[in-house]
């Protein structure tokens, strides 16, 4: 199996579930999985569009057997096929200008006619493409397709298939202009099956908008003497009104994903459920390795599959969570120093604004609180933030304080801490019996209290756990500072 991109943008999501279907049934099957980068477009291929997709697959933990192949330092083994055929017969050169191939395609679309090429130079006599060769015309090279053919095929997803050769746009071009005596750059159809069967390819997994091009790939397999490799070709990703996801849809990179805060393990369980049912009682949430152990494309579907982002997000929630607390910490630790939060041993003399905040015992203790709510790394930033920094008080959390016995409860439960001591740290018992004195004192309920005492330390009737918020901020020394500054 071998993944082949085109390295004219970053990795976008249905090249990485195509790469994730190829790992898994390489796998399953004790195969390798093999990558070309297929860079032979020079003007969009770009090192760094390379450089992201290779970085991409290793991080969502697909690696590749052996060295990637790169396309572009196999020309002269595509041009080798090209002379085959042209010496076999099955390619001729063509020297339609540009001007005729125009007005052909208006022609026909004047008369309502499937654009398609002619086939009027593929029986050139040898003096009329002398006359062409004299005008200075240069050639493209097309390979022959006979109309009346059926191309069949065995696919792993849809069965039997059949393609007409008529309908694959008359004769196809394999390389482009050159002049008379050369061979100009070789194209995708061609190099493509060159290249499989050179790496002895014997399955090519990739999606259902290549099923022209393996009809037409089939005939070059044929003409080229090359034993064809096995074809299953998967559901196109969907977005949610049934179209092809696209940019349009917004995020389709993998590594915008990266950046939104989405795990690997989740993304790639999710892209392997994007057209892939998984057996019975073996549920939604499982590793590349448990996938590969059962994988086969008996269970993937012919129908699109539709992105679904509640799914994706309920399966990095849970990954999130089985990571525990000391692996979240090592992920957040650079986002919440990325926020200019002291969170890391400082050298010795630096002042920082909360030394509490570097101690790991007390982010532990915080990712414990926030852990369960998060959905996405970031969202660790984001629910963070109150612990490190004086949160601004809300509407909601301004008209709780203005509620009736809303500060005199306050201002009981102040007093109440500045006459504890210090050094002594209140445990969850003693904090909810002290929350049920003050309520007593002040003659309210206790959910007063508990609300004007959320609303004081986040700034916000929204949160974690008000308890546990409250210890973790009563050891950073933050809470009490906190409720005085709402009175």
């Amino acid at each position: 199996m071998r993944l082949a991109p085109s390295p004219t943008g970053t990795l976008h999501i249905g090249t990485a579930r195509t790469a994730v279907f190829n790992w898994l049934f390489a796998r399953h099957n004790n195969g390798q999985f093999l990558l070309r980068v297929e860079d032979t477009d020079k003007e969009r291929s770009k090192p760094e569009y390379t450089a992201n997709i290779l970085e991409g697959l290793q991080w969502l933990g697909l690696e590749w057997d052996g060295v990637p192949v790169i396309q572009s330092e196999r020309v002269a083994l595509h041009r080798a096929a090209i002379q085959q055929l042209l010496d076999s017969g099955h390619a001729y050169r063509c020297y339609a200008s540009e001007a005729e191939l125009t007005a052909m395609r208006e022609q026909q679309a004047a008369s309502k006619r499937a654009p398609r090429y002619d086939n009027r130079h593929r029986d050139l006599s040898p003096d009329r493409e002398q006359a062409f060769i004299a005008e200075g015309r240069e050639a493209v090279i097309r390979f022959r397709i006979d109309d009346g053919r059926t191309i069949t095929w065995t696919d792993l997803v849809r069965g039997t298939m059949r393609w007409s050769g008529g309908d694959l746009g008359g004769d196809m071009v394999i390389a482009r202009r050159a002049p008379a005596d050369q061979i100009g750059d070789p194209l995708y159809n061609l190099v493509v099956v060159v290249d499989d069967a050179a790496m002895a390819i014997s399955h090519v997994i990739r999606g259902e908008d290549h099923i022209a091009n393996t009809a037409k790939q089939l005939l070059l397999y044929e003409a080229l003497g090359a034993e064809p490799p096995v074809f299953a070709h998967t559901p196109l990703i969907l977005n949610k009104d049934g179209k092809k996801l696209s940019k349009r849809d917004g995020v389709t990179s993998i590594s915008d994903f990266r950046a939104m805060g989405y795990t690997a393990p989740a993304l790639a369980n999710y892209m392997t459920l994007l057209g892939w049912s998984p057996p019975e009682g073996m549920g939604e949430r499982f590793s590349l390795d448990e996938a590969a152990a059962v994988f086969g494309f008996e269970r993937v579907n012919k129908a699109g599959a539709r992105f679904d982002w509640d799914k994706l997000n309920w399966l990095n929630g849970q990954v999130l969570r089985e990571q525990g607390a000391e692996s979240l910490r090592e992920q957040l630790l650079p986002l919440w120093a990325a926020q200019g939060w002291a969170v890391t041993a400082q050298p010795a003399g630096t002042t920082v604004s909360n030394p509490v905040h570097a101690d790991p015992a007390w982010q532990l203790e915080l990712i414990a609180l926030l852990a369960p709510s998060l959905t996405l790394l970031a969202e660790g930033v984001e629910q963070a933030t109150p612990f490190f920094t004086t949160p601004a008080l809300n509407e909601a959390a301004q008209t709780q304080l203005a509620a009736e016995g809303a500060r005199p409860a306050l201002a009981a439960l102040a007093a109440a801490l500045e006459a504890r001591d210090p050094d002594t740290p209140l445990d969850g018992d003693q904090a909810q019996a002290l929350l049920g004195e003050v309520a007593s004192g002040a003659g309210v309920k206790k959910g007063v209290i508990m609300k004007s005492l959320r609303a004081a330390l986040l700034g916000s009737l929204q949160g974690p756990d008000l308890l546990s918020t409250w210890l973790l901020l009563m050891r950073s020394g933050e809470a009490l500072p906190r409720i005085q500054a709402c009175l």
